[in-house]
């Protein structure tokens, strides 16, 4: 057995930062990733989908609610509606100077997102908050779009000690879908 240097931590500042955007086939500077982004928002605007939307409450995360979902772009924002037993929900991804991002039942006050590097994804930010006592927690949010042009909705919440829960996840699009 031979005896390590500590590995100081850069996971949390990896994570934590502004909506950072690549396409999946690119692996580009974040110039031209700007640039992928803008021109998705672009081609796809108008574009609404539906699909089915997961909530894991479930402290496992072995058990998700289900519900319909559905998610629309526009040039400068992305809107989602889904709901919490029976009740209306929505969300939004707004790009500024970066993203924010709102949802009625998560986050109903707007939050600034940070960029999450090297992530694969359309979009991919993060925010931080207070959970009672203790250090903050953290809430990922990726927009991906799959090779067969099926979009994915995530979020996942991050504890302080770095262990993941999936908390979010809509599908929609795709070849099949009818709208």
């Amino acid at each position: 057995m031979t005896d390590r240097e500590p590995v100081p931590c850069l996971l949390a500042a990896g994570l934590l930062g502004l909506a950072a955007f690549a396409h999946p086939s690119l692996h580009a500077s974040e110039d031209d990733s700007m640039t992928t982004i803008e021109a998705w928002l672009d081609a796809n605007a108008g574009a609404e989908w539906t699909g089915p939307n997961e909530l894991w409450l479930d402290p496992t995360g072995n058990e998700a609610e289900h519900s319909d979902g559905t998610l629309k772009v526009e040039t400068d924002r992305i809107v989602y509606t889904w709901a919490w037993k029976d009740a209306p929900q929505t969300g939004e991804l707004r790009r500024d100077d970066g993203w924010t991002w709102s949802d009625s039942w998560h986050q109903p006050e707007r939050v600034r997102l940070e960029p999450v590097r090297d992530h694969g994804a359309l979009i991919a930010g993060e925010y931080s908050y207070p959970a009672g006592e203790g250090p903050d927690w953290h809430w990922r949010i990726k927009l991906a779009e799959r090779p067969d042009g099926t979009v994915v909705l995530q979020m996942t919440n991050i504890a302080p000690w770095g262990e993941e829960a999936r908390a979010v996840r809509m599908v929609v699009g795709g070849p099949e879908d009818p709208m």
